[in-house]
Protein backbone atom coordinates (compact mmCIF):
# COMPACT_ATOMS: atom_id res chain seq x y z
CA UNK A 1 0.00 0.00 0.00
CA UNK A 2 2.67 2.62 0.65
CA UNK A 3 4.36 2.01 -2.03
CA UNK A 4 1.21 2.58 -4.44
CA UNK A 5 1.00 5.79 -2.69
CA UNK A 6 4.25 6.77 -3.16
CA UNK A 7 4.16 6.12 -6.94
CA UNK A 8 0.86 8.31 -7.09
CA UNK A 9 2.46 11.18 -5.27
CA UNK A 10 5.63 10.93 -7.59
CA UNK A 11 3.43 10.19 -10.82
CA UNK A 12 1.72 13.68 -9.79
CA UNK A 13 4.54 15.45 -8.79
CA UNK A 14 6.24 14.67 -12.60
CA UNK A 15 2.53 15.31 -14.13
CA UNK A 16 2.57 19.32 -11.97
CA UNK A 17 6.08 19.98 -13.74
CA UNK A 18 5.13 19.33 -16.99
CA UNK A 19 2.43 21.31 -16.79
CA UNK A 20 4.42 23.95 -15.82
CA UNK A 21 7.15 23.10 -17.99
CA UNK A 22 4.19 23.07 -21.08
CA UNK A 23 2.48 26.70 -19.82
CA UNK A 24 5.84 28.19 -19.87
CA UNK A 25 6.66 28.00 -23.30
CA UNK A 26 6.88 31.64 -25.24
CA UNK A 27 4.46 31.10 -27.83
CA UNK A 28 6.87 31.90 -31.26
CA UNK A 29 5.24 34.98 -33.32
CA UNK A 30 2.36 33.63 -35.93
CA UNK A 31 4.24 35.86 -38.49
CA UNK A 32 7.36 35.15 -38.76
CA UNK A 33 8.19 31.87 -40.73
CA UNK A 34 10.35 28.94 -39.63
CA UNK A 35 12.76 29.49 -41.87
CA UNK A 36 13.30 33.07 -41.13
CA UNK A 37 13.26 32.17 -37.32
CA UNK A 38 15.87 29.95 -37.84
CA UNK A 39 18.05 31.81 -39.77
CA UNK A 40 18.28 34.89 -37.64
CA UNK A 41 20.68 37.95 -38.20
CA UNK A 42 20.17 41.13 -39.83
CA UNK A 43 18.24 40.73 -43.15
CA UNK A 44 19.25 41.51 -46.69
CA UNK A 45 18.62 44.65 -47.40
CA UNK A 46 19.28 46.22 -44.29
CA UNK A 47 22.32 48.79 -43.83
CA UNK A 48 25.37 47.38 -42.81
CA UNK A 49 26.21 48.66 -39.24
CA UNK A 50 29.55 50.15 -38.99
CA UNK A 51 32.21 48.68 -37.04
CA UNK A 52 36.42 49.51 -36.05
CA UNK A 53 38.39 46.17 -35.05
CA UNK A 54 41.69 45.56 -34.55
CA UNK A 55 43.20 43.12 -37.17
CA UNK A 56 45.87 40.50 -36.53
CA UNK A 57 48.53 42.11 -38.19
CA UNK A 58 47.92 45.25 -35.57
CA UNK A 59 46.04 47.97 -38.30
CA UNK A 60 42.45 48.93 -37.11
CA UNK A 61 40.08 48.33 -39.66
CA UNK A 62 36.85 50.13 -39.82
CA UNK A 63 33.74 49.08 -42.25
CA UNK A 64 32.69 52.24 -43.48
CA UNK A 65 36.53 52.74 -45.40
CA UNK A 66 35.23 50.47 -47.40
CA UNK A 67 32.30 52.62 -48.34
CA UNK A 68 32.48 51.96 -52.58
CA UNK A 69 33.35 48.88 -52.39
CA UNK A 70 32.24 45.59 -52.53
CA UNK A 71 32.82 43.22 -48.52
CA UNK A 72 32.53 40.10 -48.28
CA UNK A 73 32.46 40.21 -44.19
CA UNK A 74 32.74 36.82 -42.53
CA UNK A 75 32.67 35.48 -39.11
CA UNK A 76 34.53 32.16 -38.18
CA UNK A 77 36.42 30.43 -35.52
CA UNK A 78 39.49 28.48 -35.57
CA UNK A 79 37.56 25.34 -33.94
CA UNK A 80 34.76 25.40 -35.95
CA UNK A 81 34.84 22.51 -38.90
CA UNK A 82 32.98 24.15 -41.67
CA UNK A 83 34.73 27.80 -41.32
CA UNK A 84 37.97 25.07 -41.73
CA UNK A 85 36.94 24.27 -44.98
CA UNK A 86 35.95 27.33 -46.64
CA UNK A 87 39.27 29.13 -45.87
CA UNK A 88 41.02 27.72 -48.58
CA UNK A 89 38.38 28.62 -51.08
CA UNK A 90 38.21 32.26 -49.22
CA UNK A 91 41.83 32.56 -49.81
CA UNK A 92 41.47 31.87 -53.74
CA UNK A 93 38.38 34.05 -54.15
CA UNK A 94 40.76 36.47 -52.27
CA UNK A 95 43.43 36.10 -55.24
CA UNK A 96 41.06 35.87 -58.01
CA UNK A 97 38.97 38.97 -56.92
CA UNK A 98 42.11 40.83 -56.44
CA UNK A 99 40.49 44.81 -56.00
CA UNK A 100 36.76 44.04 -56.52
CA UNK A 101 35.87 42.83 -53.23
CA UNK A 102 37.57 43.12 -49.77
CA UNK A 103 37.61 40.31 -47.56
CA UNK A 104 37.31 40.68 -43.69
CA UNK A 105 36.86 37.63 -41.95
CA UNK A 106 36.04 38.43 -38.37
CA UNK A 107 37.68 36.35 -35.53
CA UNK A 108 35.22 35.44 -32.70
CA UNK A 109 37.81 33.60 -30.66
CA UNK A 110 40.63 35.44 -31.01
CA UNK A 111 41.73 33.89 -27.25
CA UNK A 112 43.47 31.33 -29.63
CA UNK A 113 46.30 31.00 -31.83
CA UNK A 114 44.87 32.78 -34.63
CA UNK A 115 48.01 33.84 -35.75
CA UNK A 116 48.80 30.08 -36.13
CA UNK A 117 45.80 28.88 -38.28
CA UNK A 118 46.14 31.74 -40.61
CA UNK A 119 50.00 30.88 -41.21
CA UNK A 120 48.92 27.29 -41.37
CA UNK A 121 46.62 28.06 -43.88
CA UNK A 122 48.19 30.44 -46.11
CA UNK A 123 45.85 33.49 -45.70
CA UNK A 124 46.89 36.72 -46.60
CA UNK A 125 43.00 38.52 -46.62
CA UNK A 126 42.44 40.73 -43.09
CA UNK A 127 41.78 38.86 -39.78
CA UNK A 128 39.74 41.64 -37.59
CA UNK A 129 39.26 40.32 -34.39
CA UNK A 130 36.44 40.38 -32.60
CA UNK A 131 37.83 40.11 -29.17
CA UNK A 132 35.02 41.75 -27.01
CA UNK A 133 32.02 40.09 -29.74
CA UNK A 134 30.95 43.15 -29.90
CA UNK A 135 30.60 42.97 -34.02
CA UNK A 136 29.34 39.51 -33.60
CA UNK A 137 26.57 40.43 -31.27
CA UNK A 138 25.96 43.45 -33.77
CA UNK A 139 25.28 41.42 -36.77
CA UNK A 140 23.64 39.27 -34.84
CA UNK A 141 25.30 35.90 -35.75
CA UNK A 142 23.51 32.68 -34.49
CA UNK A 143 25.65 30.21 -36.32
CA UNK A 144 29.40 30.49 -37.82
CA UNK A 145 30.59 30.33 -40.22
CA UNK A 146 27.85 33.59 -41.26
CA UNK A 147 28.58 35.71 -44.30
CA UNK A 148 27.56 39.37 -45.59
CA UNK A 149 27.98 40.88 -49.00
CA UNK A 150 28.05 44.17 -48.35
CA UNK A 151 27.41 46.41 -51.84
CA UNK A 152 29.23 49.35 -52.90
CA UNK A 153 26.69 51.48 -50.88
CA UNK A 154 27.01 49.79 -47.51
CA UNK A 155 24.06 47.74 -47.61
CA UNK A 156 23.44 43.89 -46.69
CA UNK A 157 23.04 41.93 -50.43
CA UNK A 158 23.42 38.83 -49.44
CA UNK A 159 24.06 36.84 -46.60
CA UNK A 160 25.32 33.04 -46.22
CA UNK A 161 25.15 30.61 -43.42
CA UNK A 162 27.33 27.70 -43.62
CA UNK A 163 30.20 26.86 -45.62
CA UNK A 164 31.05 28.17 -49.21
CA UNK A 165 32.41 26.94 -51.88
CA UNK A 166 34.64 29.70 -54.74
CA UNK A 167 31.42 29.34 -57.25
CA UNK A 168 29.15 30.53 -54.16
CA UNK A 169 31.54 33.13 -53.06
CA UNK A 170 32.61 34.44 -56.76
CA UNK A 171 28.05 34.11 -57.88
CA UNK A 172 27.05 36.42 -54.65
CA UNK A 173 29.98 39.32 -54.94
CA UNK A 174 28.67 39.17 -58.88
CA UNK A 175 25.21 40.08 -58.00
CA UNK A 176 26.17 43.03 -55.83
CA UNK A 177 26.11 46.52 -57.07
Amino acid sequence: MVKKVIAAVVLIALLGVAIVQAMDKKAEPENVSQEAANMGGLKVGAKAPDFELKTLAGDTVKLSDFKGKKVMLNFWATWCPPCKAEMPAMEEFHKEAGDDVVILAVNIDPHLDVQAFVDENGITFPIPLDAEDIVNETYQVLSIPTTYFIDTKGNIGNKYIGAMNLDAMKQYAKELK
